[in-house]
């Protein structure tokens, strides 16, 4: 069986809760997180050793905190006063830890889904979107990788060419795959507001909704934005359901046709703003 599963941030015990309530058995069942293992929750070096610990029966996407504890382990970036990351940076299998999140992608496919953290740029589709994911891995695999994580900060720029070139490009990439909620009708991406769908800026529309998009018709599977809620349709799974923040763990099986959600509470370990 195959199982999808939303932001874990952190939340072990939440994440122990949802596999006993799957019934997960590593010898059958594979599991694909989607992005953002680590940070605001209150265990986020036992939630990376304990997926790292599952081997093949478990793959991870990188999310914008996952990619964040990669930025501030290469120095490129400091620890911020929100972060929980100093459990990983002080343990002593780090490296191992860190060597593995590296080898972690940002887009894939499962069984017919395209897996992402955050979302897709209209212009891009399917084979695209591996396609740029693949550029950026590369680069978080090699040698100058902190070169890089010291330029990945930052808005700009906001709308896909396929003339960018360099940080510009990886940074558009990145922030496509692991940061975008809002997006207009011309695929400018929008960063400031993260709520929900229902208050988008004028002129800007989640990037799911953008008129003529590239991946229209694909079946999309993302986390990243918790104050969207759940969405559970035919071509869109949206599976962060705000665990750090006192909401759920979510997970779907999606093999076979399925289409069976489970989800467990979460005492909530950070309050908005903090």
């Amino acid at each position: 069986m195959i199982f999808l599963i939303g932001d874990v941030q952190g939340c072990c015990d939440a994440l122990d809760r949802l596999l006993a309530e799957i019934g997960f058995s590593p010898s059958r069942d594979h599991l694909w997180f989607l992005g953002d293992l680590v940070n605001r929750g209150p265990q986020s070096l036992a939630t990376m050793r304990r997926v790292k610990a599952l081997g093949g029966a478990a793959d991870s996407l990188l999310g914008n905190h996952d990619l964040h504890l990669l930025a501030v382990a290469d120095g490129a970036q400091a620890l911020k006063r929100s972060d929980t990351l100093a459990g990983i940076l002080d343990a002593p299998d780090r490296e191992g830890l860190l060597d593995w999140l590296r080898s972690q992608r940002l887009a894939a496919v499962e069984a017919g889904w395209l897996l992402v953290h955050a979302g897709v740029a209209p212009q891009w589709d399917r084979t695209a979107t591996l396609a740029l994911a693949a550029e950026v891995e590369a680069v978080l695999r090699g040698s100058d990788r902190a070169a890089f994580l010291r330029k990945m900060y930052g808005d700009a720029p906001t709308r896909w060419s396929e003339g960018l070139a360099g940080v510009d490009r990886l940074r558009f990439i990145v922030n496509a795959l692991t940061r975008m909620r809002f997006c207009d009708a011309r695929g400018h991406l929008e960063f400031a507001a993260k709520d929900g769908a229902g208050t988008a800026p004028k002129g800007y529309m989640p990037w799911f909704e953008v008129p003529g998009r590239m991946t229209a018709g694909t079946p999309i599977a993302f986390g990243h934005w918790s104050t969207l809620g759940l969405i559970d349709t035919p071509e869109l799974l949206s599976l962060d359901t705000g665990c750090v923040w006192g909401g759920a763990l979510s997970a779907v099986r999606v093999d076979g046709g399925h289409r069976e959600l489970h989800q467990v509470r979460c005492p909530q370990a950070r309050k908005p703003g903090r």
